[in-house]
């Protein structure tokens, strides 16, 4: 089975780093991707833009716009959603993205809700929002718990998105993490409207060991099970993993679990495709 995963990390970003050596033992390098890669059949991958001025600076207030990969590659098939910082959003940060984004490997942009902490319908994100629509990019949007104890959560709560989506119907809104640990909430959301979506990234961070566990649990399984049945709508699902946070080929199987095995192509691989139409375009053009 051919996989996207919908949203990585490939930024040198010291508490992913940190983590990756002692937590999830990942080696977090392009070439530790690239072996990844090769090995669980990742036909392409949508690295979430990220910056920090310094180490341990994450969520970094400084970080100007956009917010790109900054670990060097030459791996092919890997996108990017811009990250934007709303701190420094002035007229020449938005210069800086719209130029940015005409670049055909940009599939998105990204807001890091809850990071920073600026309500999503503040008019400082209004330029952002306008200029995805006019370009036809979606928004990930972070959504749930925040991996940083500087993080406002009031901010990355699926409510949020759910009252973001009310305010810019025609922006098609993808929530990062189904809203966990508030996987009701985002079902609700992602059902009420036909703008927001979900991936399934970050929902456990870990080793081997720890997703493991999760998978064996059936109180920790089925309270994500019931938001996925509840929301009814496999088609707005997206395989994601939020490496280097977790495994990949573990966090494949953790998803295999949720999902009926008729659903696994649909939400492993073609929602994608759907949800980002630059990455149909360039995975689907002729060699």
């Amino acid at each position: 089975m051919d996989i996207i995963d919908a949203h990585l990390h490939l930024s040198h970003i010291q508490l992913f780093a940190d983590t990756a050596t002692e937590i999830t033992g990942v080696d977090y390098s392009a070439a530790g991707l690239a072996r990844d890669m090769e090995e669980y059949s990742i036909e392409a991958v949508i690295g979430m833009g990220l910056v920090e001025t310094e180490p341990g600076a994450f969520p970094d207030p400084l970080a100007a716009n956009p917010m790109g990969l900054t670990m060097e590659h030459q791996i092919p098939n890997v996108f990017t959603c811009l990250g934007i910082n709303p701190w420094t959003l002035d007229a020449e940060g938005m210069d800086a993205l719209r130029e940015a984004a005409k670049e055909p490997m940009v599939v998105g942009l990204k807001i890091y809700a809850g990071y920073y902490h600026v309500s999503l319908t503040d008019p400082l994100y209004r330029p952002v929002y306008e200029l995805a629509e006019d370009m036809g990019l979606p928004l990930v949007v972070h959504g749930g718990d925040t991996y940083s104890i500087r993080g406002v959560m009031k901010y990355s709560h699926p409510l949020a998105i759910n009252e973001l989506a009310v305010q810019y119907p025609r922006n098609i809104f993808v929530m990062a993490h189904f809203g966990n640990p508030w996987v009701m909430d985002a079902a609700v959301t992602i059902t009420n409207h036909p703008n927001v979506y979900a991936d399934m990234s970050g929902i456990i961070m870990g080793g081997d060991g720890s997703v493991d566990e999760f998978i064996q649990e059936p109180l920790m399984m089925n309270y994500v099970k019931t938001g996925i049945l509840y929301s009814g709508h496999y088609d707005k699902f997206l395989f994601g993993t939020d490496w280097p946070l977790v495994p990949i080929g573990p966090y494949i199987r953790f998803v295999e679990n949720l999902f009926p095995g008729e659903f696994h192509e649909m939400v492993f691989y073609r929602n994608a495709l759907r949800v980002f139409p630059r990455l149909e375009a360039v995975l689907k053009a002729p060699s």
